[in-house]
């Protein structure tokens, strides 16, 4: 095992870095920062640099680079020249508008799965079923989120269709945020409950291949989604979409 700049690296013959040890680190970096994002951390309409997610990430220049690289593409991040790095601002009409699109593509890749899924793929998604009923009543925030990212990556996973995971990833990161803004910055229900109700429907039905059942879970989980907006509409903050909002009143 050779080290550089700190980091582990694995060696192949010939003394060079594995190229998979790379795209390994690109990997943590995008998920590290889609968890900045999720959770806020990261606000809507802040700016910061490249070395800032460097020290938040505890990465390399390279995979950091990268992944914001994937992340503006995503829409997720905005590269300002010269000016560095700017979190993308949530536009409540926009995402509605797209939960359109996530609607079809979720129905879809629910199709794929039930025809495609492997045995291993639905022992899996029992499983998550199982731990999830068990954490239902208790379950935090994060914790959901973190499961809710692996149940999103066994769906797709058993579609077996690649170009889906880059079509979903960062519309399932945009309402992953608005999830968490919505449970933490609303008169809407604190507890998971619906939510989770909405995920296992969905992973029992794909995993015992009930198809219509699999696609009423899923509209039914999508329209949950779609009534996150009518709180948030009604009087958020507007500086919890976009920080860079003057406040009304200055303290």
């Amino acid at each position: 095992m050779a080290r550089s700049k700190g980091k582990p690296q694995l060696v192949v013959e010939g003394g060079k870095p594995a190229r998979s040890n790379r795209v390994n680190f690109l990997e943590l970096a995008y998920q590290r920062i889609e968890d900045l994002l999720v959770n806020c951390h990261l606000k809507p309409g802040q700016q910061l640099t490249l070395h800032e997610l460097q020290g938040l990430t505890g990465l390399g220049r390279t995979p950091v680079h990268n992944a914001v690289s994937r992340l503006a593409a995503d829409t997720l991040l905005i590269i300002v020249p010269r000016h560095g790095l700017k979190v993308a601002p949530i536009d409540l009409s926009r995402e509605r508008t797209l939960l359109q699109l996530r609607r079809d593509v979720e129905r879809f890749v629910v199709k794929l799965a039930i025809e495609r899924a492997s045995l291993s793929h639905r022992n899996q998604m029992l499983h998550m079923e199982r731990a999830l009923k068990e954490r239902r009543s208790n379950i935090t925030l994060e914790e959901f989120n973190m499961l809710d990212r692996r149940i999103d990556e066994i769906l797709l996973s058993a579609a077996r269709e690649p170009f889906l995971v880059h079509t979903l990833r960062p519309l399932h990161t945009i309402y992953r945020r608005i999830g968490f803004i919505y449970h933490t910055h609303t008169d809407g229900p604190s507890d998971l409950t619906q939510t989770v109700n909405c995920h296992l429907s969905v992973l029992n039905a794909v995993a015992n291949r009930h198809l219509d059942t699999a696609v009423a879970a899923t509209d039914a989980l999508m329209g949950f989604v779609e009534s996150m907006f009518d709180e948030m509409e009604a009087g958020i903050d507007p500086r919890l979409l976009d920080c860079s909002i003057e406040p009304i009143f200055k303290p």
